[in-house]
């Protein structure tokens, strides 16, 4: 891998290195921090995670060929090659950091507090149209997530999206630090994580530190319609670009129509004054958002707008992200990855774009802290007002949200304790020609409902 000598490893991680120095010089082939995935010429960061010491398994990737290894225990004499550091995790961070400074390439780093992936994946899709793009895998947006993405880029990558989640103050610098972004995006700046930033100004704290690390001469696009962040005054010199649907967007959508499940049709218009039509082929209003951040992120990388347009109505769905599933039966709306409640309730609004019979399978919503149950109730009083035909909630957390739901004049609400209760009930309660919503925090384990549901 380019510039990652053991030497620079070393020096990057200020370690000690122990072993062998005739290898100094050479450049590992791959990092990893799983011990199974390790092959000949890699680089193993032993980083022990809550109940495991991943310490233990050095021997096993010694055996399977690792080049060296990078310990924050002391080792001692060894008969293998380690590099003793204070800190495993601070030292990924670091190798991943001399790793991304080896590239000549732009970064676009988001964060946000709903739609980071949905936005990272339309943002690469349109950029794909003229760059070589990397992006980050699957959910890997953490201070582990974040270096596995890192090491994974190809030498031939000209953009990296990467995308960054936080949840306590803090932990914004330690990932912006690394992917040090040309292009900074906020999503939005809405309710998730209450349990640890206390207020929505508290989020908007955190996250906007992202901007510390920008590079000079970088941009800063915002959600205008967002009522904190399109307050948001320059940034280390630079004046942040608002998109959205406001007057006050550089970058706006407007003329937009659902098209039931098909995606939604809009009228997008970049800063120039240049408009283009378009229709963003993943259900839900929401996705016009991202559809119109994808189009900030291209101008500013100098796409022309056809090639914004094709970016964006090329999005593939991605599974538990509002993607569609046509069984011989129902339509599910697979949106389990994870769940708060800004993106319970703009999925409830897909759903309601349905046509038949629209049923709710909703979850347990993590990390809301002392306010869960009020904001579970707030989800089962919108379901009702939405007039959806079946609220379906899994776990402790949803006792008061099938309890509001169940006020609804149009509304049924059923209570199940776990996922496999609500499995064996399927076939009571799904009916032909069902549309049904499936989204839980992603520790419900909600792929599980989508799989019995495919079944069905």
């Amino acid at each position: 891998m380019k510039n990652l000598s053991i030497e620079n490893i070393t020096r990057a991680c200020k370690g000690t290195f122990h072993g062998d120095e005739s290898i100094l010089s050479q450049e590992v082939s791959g990092v990893v921090i799983d011990s199974r995935k390790v092959q000949p010429g890699y680089l193993f960061v032993a980083i022990d995670g809550e109940r495991v010491n991943a310490h233990k398994f050095i021997p096993d990737t010694v055996k399977a060929g690792a080049m060296c290894v990078v310990s924050h225990e002391d080792l001692g004499e060894t008969d293998f090659p380690y590099i003793l550091v204070e800190s495993t995790g601070q030292a990924l961070l670091d190798i991943a950091k001399l790793y991304r400074d080896s590239f000549d390439m732009k970064v676009v780093g988001i964060t946000g507090s709903v739609g980071k992936t949905s936005t990272k994946e339309m943002i690469a899709s349109v950029l794909a149209q003229k760059y070589h793009v990397h992006k980050t895998l699957g959910n890997f947006n953490n201070e582990w997530g974040l270096p596995i993405t890192i090491f994974d880029m190809p030498e031939d990558t000209e953009v990296a999206v990467l995308e960054m989640g936080v949840n306590h103050f803090g932990e914004m610098r330690r990932l912006s630090s690394v992917s040090s972004p040309d292009i900074c995006v906020i999503t939005n700046i809405g309710i998730a994580h209450l349990e640890f930033f206390k207020t929505r100004e508290g989020i908007l704290q955190e996250k906007s530190q992202m901007i510390q690390d920008m590079k000079n001469g970088g941009s800063i696009i915002l959600n205008g319609d967002d009522d904190l962040l399109c307050k948001m005054s320059p940034v280390k010199g630079v004046a942040p670009v608002f998109f959205g649907t406001g007057s006050n967007c550089a970058f706006r959508a407007d003329n937009i129509e659902p098209q039931g499940l098909r995606g939604t049709s809009c009228t997008i218009t970049l800063k120039d004054g240049t408009s283009f039509d378009c229709l963003v082929p993943v259900p839900g209003i929401h996705m016009v958002s991202n559809a119109i951040a994808g189009a900030a992120v291209g101008y500013t990388l100098g796409l022309t707008a056809s090639e914004i347009k094709a970016g964006i109505e090329s999005l593939p769905s991605i599974p538990g992200r509002n993607h569609i599933i046509e069984t011989d039966h129902i339509i599910i709306l697979d949106d389990c990855y994870n769940a708060n409640p800004i993106s319970m309730k703009a999925s409830i609004d897909v759903l309601n774009m349905a046509i038949g019979r629209r049923v709710a399978v909703l979850g347990n919503m993590g990390e809301l802290g002392d306010t869960a149950e009020v904001l579970h109730a707030e989800v089962g009083t919108y379901a009702a007002q939405q007039n959806v035909d079946l609220v379906c909630g899994i776990g402790d957390l949803t006792h008061a949200l099938v309890e509001e739901a169940s006020r609804g004049t149009h509304t049924q609400a059923l209570w199940f304790a776990d996922n496999e209760s609500f499995i064996q009930a399927i076939p009571d309660i799904i009916k032909d020609g069902d549309n049904v919503l499936v989204k839980a925090s992603h520790g419900m384990n909600f792929p599980q409902i989508v799989h019995a549901l495919e079944e069905l």
